[in-house]
């Protein structure tokens, strides 16, 4: 088995600005061991800016989570969720 050079991560979009890294690793241990959990925070105001990336141990468990959270409606938004894409290079 090839290892993977870049981790799959998730993206979820159309987050609750309520949900806390504990709420997310709630609902993704439920396909797998959650390896890590990053929700972007806005630096001028504070506040988190409405999406977050979860990387699991595996990329199955990543598909399954995908497939069954995208358009899942959570804390009364209902969820964007796919494979994050690579951040692009900045533009100068």
């Amino acid at each position: 088995m090839t290892e993977r050079m870049y981790p799959m991560t998730i993206y979820i979009g159309n987050l609750s600005y309520q949900a806390t890294t504990d709420d997310l690793t709630e609902v993704f241990a439920e396909y797998g061991a959650v390896k890590r959990i990053s929700l972007p925070m806005d630096r001028e105001t504070g506040r988190m800016r409405g999406f977050a990336f979860v990387e699991l141990e595996e990329d199955a468990q990543e598909d399954a989570a995908i497939a069954e959270l995208d358009g899942a409606e959570w804390m009364g938004r209902q969820l964007k969720v796919n494979k994050a894409r690579p951040r692009e290079a900045s533009r100068s």
